[in-house]
């Protein structure tokens, strides 16, 4: 007999075992209706002269006789082209996530071809923006349309945003050279990067001991590691992810000089003030983790400074200043003028204006 919705819902559970539901109108289709009360649709045919099972799907919602039927069909002539279902849908299952390949993309490309602080970049912003929104995707079913969503879910950064949209297009084209899309489907491909309008913010020296004030109010609640990268901001004029990526085997103390290997204009020794000293040697050092400004993570460096960043200009009133404008705010007060003392003090978070005045040398005050 035909197999349909009624002789199946009318099959009740055998006590053992299963019982086999046959379609006349396609052989090899059935319902298989086992004791514990599942009934599943199935595929029986011979792929290169051995008898294989295929599994459909459960009967009811999504699979109807119907559907289940048309999908038989469709494994039939699959098997008559010369394929092997099972072995397409092993490959389906396997397909890589943007979570696996996105690793495989870090070691392979970032990390072997490129600058150790662009890898680290490349990292940073998948780990950041990526990974939590598509992560659990398969690479090749992510679509323009995700990418856009994800990248529009970030109007408030536009640079980040269009640098994470410049590390994906990347990636997408590293996927399909290795062979986990089909080449030309880079689903970055016409989403519009966000205007981006260059400024320089630069902090008076009321907002720099207003800063002082919400950095030492934060002592205790934030990590010491992320207050201290904000001070080093500000004393040295360094970039974020030049300290983010600075190790403890870089700092000579005694001659006042950090050694960065990989910056973004190359090798170059970054001279430190008593002030920036004074933040590294506060610092803790972790066992096991080579970086100064550490992580929640053990062994690595920090990677999100912004969420904590938000909550520090909240609390001086500077909701405008990005952490790169505290680099600004070095070279236009810091170097060229000089910092007045009390900001110093504010600053290191000193409550004693005595506790400052061994860097009067720096500062411009009579």
């Amino acid at each position: 007999m035909a197999l349909t919705k009624r002789a199946i819902d009318a099959t009740k559970p055998p006590a053992s075992g299963e019982t086999m539901i046959w379609d006349d109108a396609m052989p090899g289709f059935c319902c298989r209706v086992r004791a514990s009360g599942a009934k599943l649709y199935y595929l029986k045919t011979r792929v290169k002269g051995r008898v294989r099972w295929f599994a459909i799907g459960r009967h009811g919602a999504p699979w109807t006789v119907e559907t289940a039927r048309r999908e038989a069909k469709s494994l039939l002539g699959a098997v008559a082209d010369g394929e092997d279902p099972a072995t397409a849908r092993d490959a389906e299952r396997k397909a890589p996530t943007v979570a696996e390949l996105a690793e495989r993309f870090l070691a392979e490309h970032a990390e072997a071809k490129r600058k150790a602080s662009t890898a680290r970049e490349y990292r940073r912003l998948l780990n950041l923006h990526v990974l939590p929104e598509l992560g659990a995707r398969q690479v090749k079913d992510v679509a323009r349309n995700d990418i856009a969503r994800l990248h529009h879910g970030m109007v408030g950064v536009p640079y980040q945003a269009n640098r994470t949209l410049a590390v994906l297009r990347k990636f997408f084209n590293w996927a399909e050279q290795h062979g986990q899309r089909p080449d030309g489907s880079n689903p970055c491909r016409h989403v519009e990067k966000f205007p981006e309008n260059k400024r320089e913010r630069f902090l008076s020296e009321a907002e720099l001991a207003r800063l002082g004030e919400a950095l030492a109010a934060a002592e205790g609640r934030e990590s010491p590691h992320f207050l201290a990268v904000v001070r080093l901001l500000v004393f040295t004029g360094a970039r974020l992810g030049e300290w983010l990526g600075a190790r403890w085997e870089w700092i000579d103390f005694e001659r006042g000089v950090v050694r960065l290997p990989d910056s973004k204009t190359g090798a170059k020794n970054l001279y430190l003030n008593p002030p920036a000293l004074d933040v590294l040697a506060s610092l803790p050092r972790l066992a096991g983790n080579p970086h100064v400004i550490v992580g929640a993570k053990p062994g690595a460096a920090l990677v999100n400074a912004e969420k904590p960043w938000r909550a520090i200009r909240k609390a001086a009133g500077l909701d405008d200043v990005r952490l790169h404008d505290l680099r600004h705010s070095h070279a236009s007060v810091g170097a060229a003028a000089g910092l007045s003392l009390p900001v110093i003090g504010a600053l290191l978070g000193h409550s004693q204006p005595a506790t400052t005045a061994r860097y009067a040398h720096l500062s411009t005050d009579p």
